[in-house]
């Protein structure tokens, strides 16, 4: 097991995970709600720097690792239930060999279709408020909480027509008693070099968020980057590639691939928008980047997946 330095209270997040990924989720997929069995899908090490479009409610029962939301991180080794936004940037190391417990992901749309639930979610905060989003629990808490969790992986397997009314009930539920618990512990704090790689990611975010025509990515180098960090190129390319396995460009391009598969996806703009929202001003330039990194054309990843 990694040596934490506990007692300094400063845990570098991401150091020596050679089998870290970045989380790149392609959430155009046609869904609205799904609960997991952690047993049965593998815990990985993960750093997710990218927007999602789903909310997480993640329930640890048995596991030790570190997590990381934001400039937030809380060593893991007892019962816990984690809230994280789409827009969280996130990491987890795992340190164990056992993971248990459940999560639910539920998209905006199922939100705007459950208006009680998106009260709920509004009232209680837990999403919003970093000092709610992690909850520690003890043993009579998480027995409690799984079983509500259970109650929804089952109802999600069930196919009923009335399956995603009774979910939101139930995540209501879960809502009210996890913030009756009301046991938020505080983080710990993260290292300097990580504040460097959030503050990366974080601009990366900023960047593409909301590109498209007539607002061009506005950075998309390295050494622009890290311009706009106050950081010299190469420094923040060694942190990167120390914390995440992967220097400054390639977190860029990918990036940049999977905004440009959402834009092919959920618009019908031309595939010259397209490119040059994403910082290409040649079409050629820009078939050739998504060619060479996907092994087709964009019209051909557009046809394939309206096919």
């Amino acid at each position: 097991m990694p040596q934490l330095t506990l007692d300094s209270k400063t845990i570098d997040t991401l150091r020596n995970i050679p089998d870290l990924i970045p989380v790149y989720r392609e959430y155009y997929e046609d869904w609205n709600i799904r609960v997991f069995d952690r047993r049965k899908h593998e815990c990985r090490n993960y750093i997710s720097p990218n927007r999602r479009d789903f909310f997480k409610i993640l329930l640890v029962t048995e596991a030790v690792g570190v997590f990381t939301i934001g400039l937030n991180t809380y060593f893991i080794e007892k019962p816990t239930i984690l809230f994280i936004h789409p827009n969280d940037i996130i990491s987890w190391k795992n340190l164990s060999e056992f993971n248990r417990g459940y999560y639910c992901l539920f998209k905006r749309a199922f939100l705007n279709e459950h208006t009680q639930l998106k009260t709920a979610i509004n009232k209680y905060n837990v999403f919003t408020d970093k000092t709610k989003s992690i909850i520690s629990l003890n043993e009579t808490e998480t027995s409690s909480l799984e079983n509500i969790f259970i109650k929804l992986y089952e109802e999600g397997l069930s196919g009923n027509k009335f399956s995603e009314d009774t979910m939101q009930a139930y995540l209501q539920l879960l809502l009210i008693e996890s913030i009756k618990i009301g046991n938020f512990p505080k983080p710990d704090s993260v290292s300097d070099e990580y504040k460097y790689v959030h503050q990366f990611f974080q601009l990366l975010e900023q960047e593409t968020a909301n590109i498209n025509y007539s607002t061009p990515i506005r950075i998309k180098t390295a050494k622009e980057f890290a311009a706009n960090l106050s950081v010299h190129p190469n420094h923040l390319n060694a942190l990167l590639k120390k914390h995440t396995g992967q220097n400054i460009s390639t977190h860029i391009r990918n990036r940049l691939l999977e905004e440009t598969k959402v834009l092919l996806l959920q618009t019908d703009w031309s595939l010259q928008d397209i490119g040059y929202s994403i910082g290409f001003a040649d079409q050629p330039n820009f078939n050739l980047f998504f060619k060479k990194n996907t092994g087709v054309t964009p019209s051909e990843f557009r046809k394939s997946y309206r096919l």
